[in-house]
C-alpha cells in the first residue's frame, strides 16, 4: 500500500489559478530542483508517473459472458433436445454455430480496456527534470522543474514558472486545431482545460518556444488520469439489435414451450397417443420450430455490413455497430476536420481601402482575391498585405501525391496560401530575410527584417491587432500613409469576429537596420487584416442536410470558441435565426444534470468542452431515448465515445485511445462518410430484419405440419431428419441472399425506428404466422394428394420437402420488397445473389432427390418430372397469396395513417 501524501506533496487545487511562488511554496521545492531523497520519497509517497492499470475480468469469464444470450440458450436447448435423441450429427452443428458467435464476439470486444492502454500509452516516463542542482534525463515527481523544448512530449501536469515563445499542442486533450500560447501569469480559477495557459498538461506536444515548469501532478491525477477514469467509469449500452434479439428470443421460447405443451396434452388426452411416441413428437416439433440457424444468420449478415461499410471508408470495429447506426437519432460531432477541412483558410481581408473576399478552400493555392464591392483588386493596398502574408511567414505548402500539404503551424500555412491566390512566391522576387523576432505569447506578433534587391530594408509584423495598433501610428490610403483610424479597424475587427474568423493583423515599418528588435516596433504603419476560418466541408453540408431530412439531430460539440462555433454551424445548416442557442463549458457547469436534461435537446452548438462535458451531454440525449453517435479524436473525446451508442473516431488524425474505445473509424475523417455508414446501418437493418422474416415460416410450417399431424392423429409427412435437411438447404441458399438487398426507396426520407420492442413488430409476427400457415397448407395438401393418388410415404415425403423448399423461395421473392408489391420487373434485378441462391436451392434439391445415397440418408425418392408441377404450382399460389396479404397490410396501414392525420 502506498505511503500517505505529505503535503510537500500536493500542489494547490486549481494551480493554474495561483502565482508560481504559491505553487513553488506548496509543493516545497527549492531553487535546484528536488533532492534525489526527496524525490525517491515522493515516489514512494504518489507512485510512479504511470495510469493505473484497471483491473481485468479473467478471460475465462469473458468468453462465457458471450452465452449469456437468450438466443443462445434457444441454441443450447436444441441440442440438448438433438442429444435425447441421439442425433450427435445435429448436436455437434448446433454447438459449433454457439461457439463460433461466442468467439467472434469475444475477439471483437476489449473495447474499453484498449481505450484504457492506448491512453496509457500517451504518456512519457522520462522528461529533462532539475534534480540536486543538475538537470538530468529522469521520471519525474511533484514538485520537480522540469525543462521544455519543441518536440518534447509533456511528462506530467505543470504550473509554468517560464515561457517564451511557448505553443503546445493540446488537440488531443482539448480539441482546439491551433497550439495554445502559454504564459505565466495565474488565470480565472473557473477557466476551462482550454483556457489554462498557464498550464502544460501531460501527453501534449510542444511544438515551439521554450519554457519551464513545476510538476503539480502525475499518474492518475493528471488531466490525462482525469479521463482515463472517466473512460471506466463511462459505461457501456446494450444495442438496439442486442436489446431487440434478446426480447424476440423470450417471446419465441414461450410461444415454443406454450405449444408444445398444447400439443402434448391434445395427444395424450384426446388422442391417447403411447407417452414415448408423444414425446419423441415433441421434441420433433420443438426442433422444427426453433431457429437455430437465427444467431449465425445475425451474425453473418452483419458481418456483410462491415465489408460493405469498408467499401465507404467506415471501418468496423463491433458488429452490433453496423445497425446500430441504422437506428441513431442524433449524431454528436466534434468541429475540426470532422464538420471542417482542418485546413485554415484566409476568407476576408480588409485594407484601408477595401475589403476583400477569397475564394478556394483548404491549402490548395487555387482561388480568386476579388473586392467585396466589385472594384480593382489590383492596388497597392492589397500587395503591401500579401507582401507580409509571404514573407513574415515560416511555413510552407508543398504539392504531394495526394494534393497540396502544410509543412508549418496552420494559421501560418493560411497566408501562405493567399500569398500564393495574390500571386506571390516568396522566393523568386529578390527578397531576403536579415532577422526575425519570433512569435511570443506575451506580445502576440512576429516580425521580420526583409532586405529588398535594390537595397531597400523594412520591418514586417504580424500578429494580434489590439497589439499592432497600439504600435502603429500610420496606415497606407490612397495617396500613401495617413493617419490611422483607429476606430475603423476595430470595426472591422469586431465585424470579422462576429462571423466567426480568427483575426490577424499586419504592419510595417521601413528600416536601415541590420536586426531587429522589441523596441524597433514603434510607428508603425498598419496595412489591414485577414479573416481566417477552417472552412467547412462542402460535402459534409450536404451530409448534414440529408441527416436533417432522416429525422436525425447533428449536434456540434467543440472546444472552439463560441463565436467560431457559431458561425461554422450556420454556414453548415446547424442552425438557423438571429440568436440561436449556445452552451459553453462554463455555462454547463451551471447546470445540474436535470437542468440538462431539459435543455440538450434543444441546443444544437456546444462551445469550450471538456471530456466531462461530453460524456454529461451524451447521457443527458440518452435519458430521452435519443440513440446517440459520438465523434471524435483527441483522447478526451473517449470517454464520450465508449458511453455513446456508437463512438465514431476519425481514423487520419484520430489518437489510438480515441479509435480502441470507438466502434466505428471513418477512413477519411469526413461527416459524409457518417452519413453514408447511418445510410448503410438502415439498409442492413432493413435486409436484417427482411432476413428474419424470411427464415421464422421454414421452422413455422415445419412445425405447424408436425402439430397438425399429432393434433389430428395423422401420419407425419416429415421426418426429423428431413426437418434438417430443408433447415439446412435453406440456410446455406436462401437465408442470405436477402442481405445483398439494394437499400429501399426513400431510406433517408423516414425517421428513425423506435428503439425497443422485438425486431419484428406483432403485425409482422401475425404476417409470419399467416404465412407459416399459407406454406404448411400447402406441404400437407400436397402430402394427402399424393398419398390419395396411392403413392408411398417416401415419395410423398420427397414431395412434401420440395413443396417447403420451392413454397421458400417463392416467399423469398415476396420478402424483397416487403413494403411494396412484388409484382413487378425490379423482384427479377438488383440483387443478383437471389438468382445465385435460387440456383443453389434447386440444384440441391434435385441432389436430394435423385442421388441414391441421399435417398438412402435422407428417405426420399426419384420423382417422375410430371410430379415436379404440384411443387411448382404450390409455389406459385404460395408467391401470389403473399403478395394479396401484402396489399391488404398497405391498404390496413394506409387506413391508419388516415385516421391518424
Amino acid at each position: 500500500m502506498a505511503a500517505p501524501v505529505s503535503k510537500a506533496d500536493v500542489a494547490p487545487p486549481r494551480p493554474y489559478a495561483h502565482t508560481v511562488d504559491e505553487v513553488v511554496a506548496a509543493l516545497g521545492t527549492g531553487p535546484g530542483g528536488l533532492s534525489t531523497e526527496e524525490a525517491a520519497a515522493r515516489r514512494d509517497s504518489v507512485g510512479p508517473n504511470e495510469l493505473p492499470e484497471a483491473k481485468r475480468t479473467p478471460v475465462w469469464l469473458r468468453f462465457l459472458s458471450h452465452f449469456n444470450d437468450t438466443l443462445i440458450f434457444i441454441l443450447l436447448g436444441a441440442a440438448a433436445i438433438k442429444a435425447v435423441m441421439a442425433d450427435w450429427l445435429d448436436v455437434g452443428v448446433i454447438l459449433a454455430v454457439a461457439i463460433i458467435n461466442a468467439v467472434i464476439g469475444f475477439v471483437q470486444e476489449g473495447r474499453a480496456e484498449k481505450a484504457l492502454a492506448g491512453i496509457r500509452g500517451m504518456l512519457s516516463s522520462h522528461a529533462r527534470v532539475r534534480r540536486d542542482g543538475s538537470w538530468q534525463n529522469i521520471a519525474a515527481v511533484p514538485g520537480d522543474v522540469v525543462s521544455l523544448s519543441p518536440g518534447d512530449k509533456v511528462p506530467a501536469d505543470l504550473r509554468l514558472a517560464q515561457a517564451s515563445s511557448l505553443r503546445i499542442d493540446e488537440a488531443a486533450l482539448t480539441g482546439e486545431s491551433v497550439p495554445a500560447s502559454k504564459q505565466t501569469e495565474p488565470v480565472d480559477p473557473d477557466a476551462g482545460i482550454g483556457d489554462r495557459s498557464s498550464m502544460a498538461f501531460s501527453g501534449t506536444i510542444v511544438s515551439a518556444g521554450q519554457g519551464r515548469g513545476i510538476v503539480t501532478a502525475t499518474g492518475g491525477r493528471t488531466e490525462i488520469g482525469r479521463i482515463q477514469e472517466l473512460v471506466g467509469g463511462a459505461g457501456t449500452l446494450t444495442t438496439p439489435l442486442t436489446r431487440q434479439l434478446d426480447s424476440f428470443g423470450k417471446v419465441l421460447t414461450l410461444v415454443i414451450l406454450g405449444m408444445a405443451l398444447v400439443m402434448m396434452l391434445i395427444g395424450r388426452f384426446a388422442h391417447g397417443m403411447p407417452f414415448g411416441e408423444l414425446v419423441s413428437a415433441t421434441i420433433g416439433f420443438a426442433v422444427a420450430a426453433i431457429p437455430e440457424g437465427l444467431p449465425a444468420l445475425v451474425t453473418i449478415t452483419l458481418a456483410i455490413g462491415v465489408q460493405q461499410m469498408a467499401r465507404r471508408r467506415a471501418i468496423t470495429r463491433k458488429l452490433p455497430a453496423v445497425e446500430t447506426l441504422g437506428s441513431v437519432t442524433t449524431v454528436c460531432s466534434d468541429k475540426t476536420g470532422t464538420l471542417t477541412k482542418n485546413e485554415m483558410t484566409v476568407r476576408r481581408m480588409v485594407t484601408p481601402l477595401a475589403s476583400y473576399d477569397v475564394a478556394g478552400l483548404g491549402y490548395e493555392p487555387e482561388g480568386a482575391i476579388e473586392r467585396a464591392d466589385g472594384g480593382s483588386s489590383a492596388g497597392g493596398d492589397l500587395a503591401a498585405l500579401l507582401a507580409v502574408a509571404d514573407l513574415c511567414n515560416d511555413a510552407h505548402v508543398v504539392r504531394g501525391d495526394e494534393g497540396w500539404k502544410l509543412v508549418g503551424e496552420p494559421t501560418e500555412g493560411a497566408l501562405r496560401v493567399v500569398a500564393m491566390k495574390g500571386g506571390r512566391s516568396g522566393e523568386d522576387d529578390g527578397v531576403e530575410r536579415v532577422d526575425v523576432l519570433p512569435f511570443d505569447s506575451e506580445n502576440k506578433f512576429m516580425a521580420t527584417l526583409n532586405a529588398g534587391a535594390d537595397g531597400s530594408r523594412a520591418i514586417l509584423v504580424k500578429g494580434a491587432p489590439d497589439r499592432l495598433l497600439d504600435r502603429s501610428t500610420r496606415q497606407r490610403g490612397s495617396d500613401g500613409a495617413e493617419a490611422l483610424d483607429r476606430r475603423f479597424w476595430e470595426d472591422a475587427v469586431a465585424e470579422l469576429s462576429g462571423e466567426g474568423l480568427r483575426v490577424l493583423a499586419a504592419a510595417r515599418k521601413p528600416a536601415r537596420l541590420d536586426e531587429v528588435s522589441i523596441d524597433d516596433l514603434e510607428e508603425l504603419e498598419f496595412l489591414g487584416l485577414w479573416g481566417i476560418l477552417d472552412p467547412p466541408r462542402p460535402e459534409a453540408i450536404e451530409a448534414i442536410a440529408d441527416c436533417h431530412h432522416a429525422g436525425i439531430r447533428v449536434k456540434m460539440i467543440t472546444g472552439d470558441h463560441a463565436g467560431t462555433a457559431v458561425a461554422i454551424s450556420r454556414e453548415m445548416g446547424l442552425i438557423t435565426g438571429d440568436a440561436p442557442r449556445v452552451l459553453t463549458g462554463t455555462e454547463l457547469e451551471a447546470l445540474s444534470q436535470e437542468k440538462l436534461k431539459e435543455v440538450v435537446r434543444d441546443v444544437d452548438v456546444y462551445a469550450r468542452t471538456s471530456p466531462e462535458h461530453k460524456i454529461r451531454i451524451v447521457r443527458a440525449l440518452q435519458s430521452h431515448g435519443e440513440v446517440v453517435a459520438m465523434t471524435g479524436d483527441g483522447v478526451n473525446d473517449a470517454p464520450a465515445l465508449t458511453r455513446a451508442d456508437v463512438g465514431i473516431a476519425m481514423g487520419i488524425k484520430g489518437t489510438e485511445a480515441t479509435k480502441e474505445a470507438a466502434e466505428i473509424v471513418l477512413a477519411d475523417d469526413n461527416f459524409a462518410t457518417i452519413r453514408s455508414a447511418i445510410h448503410e446501418g438502415r439498409r442492413i437493418y432493413d435486409n436484417l430484419r427482411k432476413s428474419v422474416i424470411f427464415l421464422l415460416p421454414t421452422n413455422g410450417a415445419q412445425s405447424l405440419v408436425i402439430l397438425v399431424a399429432v393434433v389430428f392423429g395423422l401420419a407425419l409427412p416429415l421426418t426429423p431428419v428431413q426437418v434438417l435437411w430443408v433447415n439446412m438447404v435453406t440456410a446455406v441458399t436462401l437465408s442470405l441472399a436477402l442481405a445483398y438487398e439494394p437499400a429501399e426507396r426513400g431510406i433517408m426520407n423516414r425517421p428513425p425506428r423506435a428503439g425497443g420492442g422485438s425486431i419484428i413488430s406483432a403485425r409482422e409476427l401475425g404476417f409470419v404466422l399467416i404465412v407459416s400457415v399459407l406454406i404448411g397448407g400447402a406441404t400437407l395438401a400436397a402430402f394427402a394428394i399424393v398419398r390419395a393418388t396411392g403413392s408411398d410415404m417416401d415419395g410423398a415425403r420427397t414431395v412434401a420437402v420440395s413443396v417447403l423448399a420451392l413454397g421458400q423461395l417463392a416467399f423469398l421473392l415476396n420478402c424483397r420488397f416487403l413494403g411494396r408489391s412484388s409484382l413487378t420487373p425490379a423482384v427479377l434485378r438488383g440483387n443478383p445473389v437471389v438468382w445465385w441462391s435460387a440456383g443453389a436451392l434447386i440444384a440441391l434439391q434435385l441432389v436430394y432427390t435423385y442421388v441414391p445415397f441421399m435417398n438412402s440418408l435422407f428417405e426420399s425418392r426419384p420423382l417422375a418430372a410430371q410430379a415436379w408441377l404440384l411443387p411448382l404450382g404450390f409455389a406459385v399460389v404460395i408467391f401470389f397469396a403473399v403478395e394479396g396479404l401484402k396489399a391488404l397490410r398497405r391498404r390496413g396501414a394506409s387506413d391508419a395513417l388516415d385516421a391518424n392525420a
